[in-house]
């Protein structure tokens, strides 16, 4: 779970930092989009850099679902009689929905791979263009997919939240003063990939980027 969740969101970090070249203007941006395609070249042939990070992507997915999934059914089989009584245990929001925010990032994942990897479902769907087809992803009259672009942000922060500060802690920030330091980070690359991921969207739907 460790190791796929760091794997992860080193990506998360890495695609925030692409996504923000946007406001760079088109011409660099789709620089950087085909530069991506020749990475490792003449080493590698062709797009080899792209399918090796998506390999390596696709493992860490199924490890982290397979771990978390291996983790639950342990943690049912360890109480397999429910509690006659029990007493409520107070935690966070992300904490609670940690199970259902990572299978509503699965589905955001599966549609936006649909959308603007192999342009499917977006109105340009031109991998040559890849300014234009961001642009026309989230443009006003698309409100909606800004708006589920945003819920499943909001859930990514959520899971990371939860899951970075639950790292945290099981590397040996035990102390009370650990616990408070691990709240603090965890809160703040939470927060901080949110709104890297979220101001895209919202450039383009306020014409900021057009």
């Amino acid at each position: 779970m460790a190791v796929t969740g760091i794997i992860l969101v080193l990506f998360l970090i890495a695609h925030m930092l692409g996504n923000l070249k946007i406001f760079t203007g088109a011409t660099s941006f789709d620089h950087y989009a085909h530069w991506l395609r020749e990475i490792g070249a003449p080493l590698l042939p062709g797009v080899w850099f792209l399918w090796i990070l998506r390999t390596a992507l696709v493992v860490s997915v199924v490890g982290h679902i397979w771990a978390a999934t291996t983790l639950a059914l342990r943690a049912r089989a360890a109480r397999p009689v429910r509690y006659a009584h029990r007493k409520p245990v107070q935690g966070s929001y992300a904490a609670r929905t940690m199970r259902w925010g990572g299978v509503i990032i699965l589905l955001f994942v599966i549609y936006h791979l649909l959308d603007l990897t192999t342009g499917t479902l977006n109105p340009v769907g031109d991998p040559s263009r890849p300014y234009a087809n961001v642009v026309a992803d989230f443009a006003p009259k698309r409100w909606y997919v800004t708006l589920f672009y945003t819920l499943s942000v909001v859930a990514v922060g959520f899971h990371l939240r939860h899951g970075v500060f639950s790292a945290l802690r099981s590397l040996g920030q035990q102390t009370p003063r650990g616990e408070r330091r691990a709240r603090v980070v965890a809160l703040v690359l939470a927060v901080g990939l949110c709104v890297g991921y979220l101001v895209v969207p919202f450039a383009v739907l306020t014409g900021l980027v057009s």
